[in-house]
């Protein structure tokens, strides 16, 4: 419980920050439009391709190859923003604002390495997903399945640390992953990721908005349906509007995870950051988390 109840009280003080500066928010807005957009446009070659080709050995190549390219455009837009985040968020707590324009350079600055983050993190994505559809070979199968989904959690994990450690300190992936294997392996982290429950947090938060959204939608719609008593336009207008709050709950979750994960996990790296330069020069004093964190920790 003192997890969830930190993971808690991190949210409230991250987004104490974002109300005071409204621009750390608006990159998780962009990458959630961003994203919506991208996905709609994606799956119409995709679909086209399945209708066209169907099962042959040649359509799933097809199928399979535009599929890869849809998730890895997904992760780049994903990474640009949250970069763009990662900026806004060591800005706001160096210097008390985060500026877009600045926030934007970092991003053209770091385009490349953005790149290379978002074909690692699509590669993992297509072991996974390959070892999640073989349904035979009993237990290694399991096995396997297994392991990628371990990989897959543990990279997820490491790419929310790399990132910032691309943006702030201006290294490439294999840089930056060096860079976080040595923070993690002389314990500059300082607390543990499952200490202050972020991603409990966060999954509540989802879950309640999610179902919350649903049964407002269903409620909306399901109830014009059946006093319309019939299947018009009045009730097809009333399943629209439905939908549309069913979404827009879906959507507000979607960036309070986001917002929320990247200001939690740079915090942690400006942490570790300045920990290391402490040990460095030969201090013995204990380093303060960022004030977001500090506030959590007490």
């Amino acid at each position: 419980m003192q997890a969830f109840s930190r993971g808690w009280s991190f949210l409230k003080q991250a987004w104490a920050m974002a109300f005071k500066d409204k621009d750390l928010l608006k990159p998780s807005i962009y990458a959630l439009i961003a994203g919506m957009i991208i996905s709609v446009i994606g799956m119409i070659p995709i679909i086209g391709a399945v209708l066209l080709m169907g099962d042959s050995q040649v359509g799933q190549v097809v199928i399979g190859l535009m599929s890869a390219v849809l998730i890895f455009v997904q992760f780049v837009v994903t990474y640009i923003f949250s970069a763009m985040t990662i900026y806004l968020i060591f800005g706001y707590l160096a210097e008390g604002d985060g500026r877009m324009d600045r926030a934007w350079g970092i991003v053209r600055r770091d385009f490349f390495d953005i790149l290379t983050l978002a074909a690692a993190s699509t590669v993992v994505n297509l072991i996974r997903n390959a070892a999640q559809r073989n349904r035979r070979g009993g237990i290694g199968a399991s096995i396997a399945r297994g392991a990628t989904n371990l990989l897959s959690a543990l990279w997820t994990e490491a790419s929310y640390l790399v990132l910032p450690a691309m943006v702030i300190d201006d290294l490439n992936l294999k840089d930056g992953m060096a860079r976080i294997l040595k923070i993690t392996k002389e314990n500059l982290l300082l607390i543990g990721i499952s200490t202050v429950g972020v991603r409990w947090v966060t999954g509540l938060i989802g879950f309640v908005l999610g179902f919350g959204g649903f049964v407002i939608a269903l409620a909306i719609g399901g109830g014009a349906v059946y006093l319309i008593g019939d299947l018009n336009l009045l009730s097809i207008a009333a399943i629209a509007i439905a939908a549309f709050i069913f979404f827009g709950f879906v959507m507000m979750a979607s960036v309070i995870n986001s917002y929320t994960a990247t200001a939690y996990h740079t915090c942690l790296y400006i942490w570790a950051r300045e920990a290391e330069k402490a040990q460095e020069a030969g201090q013995s004093i204990q380093v303060a988390a960022p004030a977001p964190l500090a506030a959590v920790l007490g």
